[in-house]
């Protein structure tokens, strides 16, 4: 059983056997997906072009179609600024394979050889969703760190600079011209809002972001 269960597979082929055995085989894992019968379809029908994935996801991806390919969706996706959290398999024949080696040189996720095993196949799928999760959790912590720091006021600001510099609270003070019982205020502010109990967690929280 699948460890993402909100995760959506987009699967991009024109031959509609490719697309139903694909959707079999990934419900066999408990995972749901979504089909398009070319490139055009899935520009116009999905959700990613409008806005950010919230669940893990990713795309099975045909080289070869009718009209616009496999290849020139792939560079239209690398355009989208949260492409990292949808990494791209590419599905190809044979002759296809040096192109498919060549996206991934690009930054496609990896490619799958037809006719490929399913449970090869199935694995990729599940270890691009664990890509996919961990960047959307750091997309998360992210955003919930800027909420953090949007929230400090200009003094809080700045004795946090100095807290995470490492002057003690008398340094601070004579710094910002300020009592020492000021900047022990502001300090316990910045901790609270930053959710952090000292200044070495601080200065790693905002290291690590």
């Amino acid at each position: 059983m699948t460890q993402h269960p909100d995760a959506k597979i987009y699967l991009v082929d024109d031959d509609a056997g490719v697309r139903e055995a694909l959707a079999w085989l990934l419900r066999t894992r408990r995972l749901l997906s979504e089909g398009y019968d070319s490139a055009e379809a899935f520009v116009e029908g999905a959700s990613v072009w409008r806005e950010a994935p919230v669940a893990p996801c990713c795309v099975l991806l045909d080289v070869r179609m009718p009209g616009m390919s496999g290849l020139a969706l792939f560079e239209q996706l690398l355009a989208l600024p949260w492409i990292a959290c949808m990494p791209v398999i590419f599905l190809s024949g044979h002759a296809d394979v040096p192109t498919a080696v060549d996206a991934v040189k690009r930054g496609a996720f990896d490619f799958c050889e037809k006719p490929f095993s399913d449970n090869a196949l199935v694995d990729r799928v599940e270890h691009a969703l664990n890509q996919s999760a961990q960047v959307l959790a750091q997309r998360q912590a992210q955003s919930e760190l800027r909420q953090k720091l949007d929230s400090l006021t200009e003094r809080e600001r700045d004795v946090m600079d100095l807290v995470i510099a490492g002057l003690p609270n008398k340094l601070v003070a004579d710094q910002l011209n300020i009592s020492v019982r000021t900047v022990e205020v502001h300090r316990s502010r910045v901790f609270d809002k930053m959710g952090v109990k000292s200044a070495v967690e601080l200065a790693n929280v905002l290291r690590t972001s």
